[in-house]
């Protein structure tokens, strides 16, 4: 099969290209902040593909994601803190210690966010439309005052964390080793996310996604399938939050409230929904315009409300969409 070289590889190659060389860039030119601000951005992409493996394939609208993130941040929080006490979390029905190390912790992360997501999935879609929103935004604040409820970790002003977890030929305490540990991440998961889309799994969700009736009267029972990727997407949230603890070696509630799962759909529609790669694009522009309005003033938001209107008005299948020129379907 011959390859073509298509405008959207071409643009994907170069954004490769660009993460993968960021750091050795910011080393040259002695500005060590640009690798904590690409991981950064790495993570919160992450989590925006997770969330526009919802969106953008299931027509499944969340206003709860941040709550899998807050859920994933939460067991590196947990885990550490035991670890540093040496107290276990639990001895029964078996023991139970902290941990720092990474092949542990991260995958828990990711395991107990998709247990979460299951639960909810498995409730929420019973409903559809403005129903299926409010319900996932009403278990989202359930989880957040939960976790401000608990003053062992911290309650309201969150749980502190030493140090960034071990990882074997890895030293994430160095913020160079601990950026390509989130690029691998984020690499792994659109590998996967992408394998999973074009797939016969994939092609039933998008047909769920724009007309469920026609999809039951076929004999798909397509709430099994949206439930699949309900949990899928709720453990790279996970693993998103996971990431981002050992970022910032700081959890809170913060993490599980509605106004995350609102910014990051703004990268999912800013980068362009239904693409995967997108809402990667999306969460690098949101968070280096952040970055830039701040320094300026902290009503940053208002000078973001019509850079967003114009993108909507003038580049409707995203910013992806405007820079490859194709649909915002993935080959």
């Amino acid at each position: 099969m011959m390859f073509i070289f298509t405008r959207k590889r071409a643009v994907i190659s170069l954004g490769a290209l660009v993460v993968f060389f960021l750091p050795i860039v910011a080393q040259l030119t002695g500005d060590p902040y640009l690798i904590s601000l690409g991981s950064r951005i790495l993570i919160y992409a992450l989590a925006a593909v997770s969330l526009d493996l919802l969106l953008g394939y299931g027509a499944m609208i969340s206003l709860g994601h941040a709550a899998f993130v807050g859920i994933g941040a939460y067991v590196i929080g947990i885990f550490h803190f035991h670890s540093f006490d040496s107290s276990p979390l639990f001895t029964s029905p078996f023991l139970l210690s902290g941990s720092e190390n990474g092949l542990f912790v991260l995958p828990m992360a990711v395991l107990a966010a998709s247990f979460a997501a299951l639960i909810i999935g498995a409730l929420s879609l019973r409903t559809t439309g403005m129903h299926f929103i409010m319900i996932t935004l009403a278990f989202a604040q359930m989880l957040y005052y939960f976790f401000v409820s608990l003053e062992k970790y911290g309650g309201d002003d969150g749980l502190s964390l030493y140090s960034r977890n071990s990882f074997p030929g890895l030293d994430l305490g160095n913020d160079l080793h601990f950026y390509y540990l989130c690029l691998a991440a984020l690499c792994l998961f659109l590998f996967f996310t992408c394998r999973l889309v074009n797939s016969r799994f994939g092609l039933i969700i998008r047909g769920a996604g724009n007309n469920d009736r026609r999809a039951r009267s076929l004999g798909i029972h397509s709430n099994s399938y949206k439930l699949v990727t309900f949990m899928i997407a709720g453990g790279g949230a996970g693993l998103a939050g996971a990431l981002l603890a050992n970022q910032t070696e700081y959890v809170s509630p913060g993490l599980m409230h509605w106004t995350l799962s609102g910014e990051l759909m703004v990268m999912v529609l800013l980068g362009g929904l239904g693409t995967l790669f997108g809402p990667v694009l999306g969460a690098a522009v949101f968070l280096l315009l952040e970055e830039g309005l701040a320094m300026y003033t902290e009503h940053w938001m208002v000078y973001m409300g019509p850079i967003l209107i114009l993108v909507v008005i003038f580049a409707k299948r995203g910013l992806f969409g405007l820079v490859t020129g194709g649909s915002k379907k993935d080959d």
